[in-house]
């Protein structure tokens, strides 16, 4: 991965670049960041571009030993932490290294632009949370206490670092408070409040903001040949999430593939899938402050319940709460009168238009605790059909909280 394949960040990369010129490499570096933001593709392009042989003042060459085996994610002194858990393949204690074929194949075949969710997907985890375990940090560890291989540097990537079991941290820290002889360790995250604070304090921060629509659009055109003027509705929709903007070009693409195919059955879209489930939800939550309500209506909103729960694992759940609740923020942007702050799909919008008038300052801060607070229970193991009802429950009495007056 060179610095020129990743999509925008210019501000990062060229504070990365100057760390490296001026021989100040921190050992131990966070990259924090939204979804999309690029932040593995620069851990990454930052780890060949160090130890490329060749390398100049913008890039790795791409074309020396170490390039061409940090191309392919096969050099020995690159290491990995991701999170992980058994499955049907990997049914006993299990590390990094058992699923390194697929994290490379997954990487590759997504441009490096990935998600928690989308990597769970494909190890198949199914139900079970990732977690960085224990066993898996002794094994890093241990290698590092060993002579490089043939790079000046060995380089740890811990890809979502806030996944760290909790037994895990005291035996990183040592490790990252006093490191092997050039050792490089490369955080990543999305979540820093759910880093251990030990850790936290001492790690040196690069944060990434979102990545610009001119950036996003202009990779779209570039690498999956979409056409100008889809690719700009597509960045603006994706809203700074190149991984989102990357899946919504593929999803278009098969959907012009299938209609131009006879026969070919219609692709589905799992955005508009979570979108339908969730607008349904609204729905009920609202039934139910119906002082009329009837047992009828309200199994009905149970039975919606239980299928967003058994639809999908925790981290699916966590997914669609933090979708709806960036639904529901956009619908206070609307309502606000701020509507060129709402970059939505075409449906998304419409929705958001008509459900606005419920969302306002009155409620929405509460709305913004109580999704948090869920998500927190899921990551905690709550079962969740109690958490959704609960949550139904606070959705139809926040709806009726009634708007500020007009003046």
């Amino acid at each position: 991965m060179k610095f020129s394949e990743i999509i925008g960040q210019e501000n990062v990369k060229k504070r990365l670049l100057k760390s490296v010129a001026e021989n100040r490499v921190s050992h131990a570096q966070l990259f924090l960041g939204p979804e999309g933001s690029g932040k593995l593709a620069m851990a990454i392009a930052y780890a060949q571009y160090i130890n490329c042989r060749q390398r100049t003042e913008t890039d790795s060459c791409g074309t020396c030993p170490s390039c061409v085996k940090y191309s392919k994610l096969i050099h020995p002194d690159l290491y990995f932490l991701y999170p992980i858990n058994k499955t049907r393949e990997v049914d006993k204690e299990p590390l990094s290294i058992d699923f390194l074929p697929q994290w490379r194949e997954f990487l590759a075949g997504n441009y490096y632009y990935v998600s928690l969710q989308d990597w769970y997907d494909k190890i198949g985890i199914e139900k079970k949370q990732g977690i960085i375990n224990a066993d898996d940090a002794n094994y890093v560890i241990k290698a590092l206490n060993l002579k490089s291989y043939e790079a000046e540097y060995k380089i740890v990537i811990i890809w979502m670092v806030e996944k760290l079991f909790h037994a895990v941290a005291p035996k990183l820290l040592k490790s990252i408070e006093e490191p092997a002889e050039k050792t490089l360790f490369l955080l990543i995250s999305e979540n820093p409040d759910t880093i251990p604070q030990t850790i936290l304090s001492r790690t040196q921060l690069v944060k990434f903001g979102r990545t610009s629509d001119d950036a996003v659009a202009g990779f779209l055109v570039q690498n999956l040949a979409v056409p100008e003027s889809i690719a700009s509705s597509i960045a603006m929709v994706a809203d700074g999430n190149a991984k989102e903007a990357i899946d919504m070009a593929r999803l278009e693409a098969e959907k012009i593939s299938a209609l131009q195919q006879p026969g070919i059955a219609t692709v589905s879209d799992p955005d508009r899938e979570r979108f339908e489930l969730f607008r349904e939800w609204m729905r009920r939550c609202w039934v139910i402050t119906d002082k009329n309500i009837v047992l009828k209506e309200y199994n009905l909103l149970l039975d919606l319940v239980s299928s967003i729960v058994s639809d999908g694992s925790r981290e699916k759940q966590k997914d669609f709460l933090a979708y709806g609740l960036k639904l529901l923020r956009s619908c206070l942007h609307h309502n606000l009168g701020n509507k060129q702050l709402v970059k939505h799909s075409t449906y998304e919008t419409e929705f958001i238009a008509n459900f606005s008038r419920y969302i306002h300052i009155r409620n929405i801060a509460e709305f913004d605790e109580e999704f948090n607070k869920a998500i927190f229970h899921i990551e905690r193991n709550v079962a969740g059909n109690l958490i959704f009802t609960d949550l139904s429950h606070t959705i139809a009495r926040l709806l009726k909280i009634a708007p500020p007056q007009q003046r």
